[in-house]
């Protein structure tokens, strides 16, 4: 009955139907709360659907490895799919802001590849400090990309693209909730260098949240997450060779 059952569950459907329910009930959570950043629908979907499938593991006493890989990832990997044209999408806040581009584009360059360039430095060294091993680091180092290129990036490098998505996604919602904090902590105007931040540290949801705060910061974000992530795949790779990853 339970290897019946477990086959069953390994059609594409069952990885599907997980990350939409799992993904709904962090919806409602989300506005059930008035949008308390714990309940962000992305989270919550991630730690729900561990947790399912962990009590799947042990209801079953099968290897929880073994439960991702044989029954959720054939489905997952459909919906990761669509992560790929989704990223492309941000290509039409760019153009229609590329007034903007043309006139600092670069400026917006430099930035983004000194802050990027700096911030892998800085992320090697935390893990190192803190015992992480050497593929673990390599699952750190790509985070500043969004998940659909940083989990690639992470698996050229030795490193687990799970952990890279986990990663990417908790970057994406501490950004969403905290931005507005940081932005008066700061006392940040500038709209551009505001939306640059937002989409390089968060991400979609960093585009999100400078959408919010106007078209300009909405477009810059957008433009931020095309761009780190271009530089993410040629300063990352190069980085992870030079200390030995």
């Amino acid at each position: 009955m339970q290897a019946e059952l477990l086959k069953f569950l390994g059609n594409p459907m069952f990885g599907i139907a997980l990350s939409l329910v799992v993904y709904l009930i962090g919806s409602f959570l989300f506005k059930k709360f008035n949008g308390f950043f714990l309940f962000q629908p992305l989270f919550v979907g991630m730690v729900l659907g561990i947790f399912v499938l962990w009590l799947m593991s042990k209801a079953t006493g099968v290897n929880v490895t073994w439960i991702y890989t044989n029954l959720y990832k054939p489905g997952g990997d459909i919906i990761f799919w669509f992560l790929f044209p989704t990223t492309i999408a941000f290509a039409v806040p760019l153009f229609k802001r590329n007034d903007i581009v043309k006139k600092y584009w670069f400026e917006i360059i430099l930035s983004l590849i000194i802050g990027l360039t700096i911030s892998v430095i800085i992320m090697y060294f935390v893990s190192k400090l803190i015992g992480l091993n050497k593929s673990e680091i390599a699952s750190m180092l790509p985070q500043a990309a969004t998940t659909a290129v940083a989990m690639p990036i992470a698996q050229g490098i030795h490193g687990v693209p799970a952990i890279t998505a986990m990663a990417c996604i908790l970057n994406a919602v501490i950004i969403y909730a905290l931005g507005d904090w940081i932005i008066k902590l700061f006392h940040l105007k500038n709209p551009i260098g505001i939306g640059l931040g937002l989409g390089t540290a968060g991400h979609t949801m960093g585009s999100a949240k400078a959408l919010e705060l106007g078209e300009v910061q909405g477009s810059m974000a957008a433009i931020a997450v095309v761009i780190i992530s271009v530089v993410v795949d040629i300063i990352v790779p190069l980085f992870a060779n030079i200390v030995h990853l």
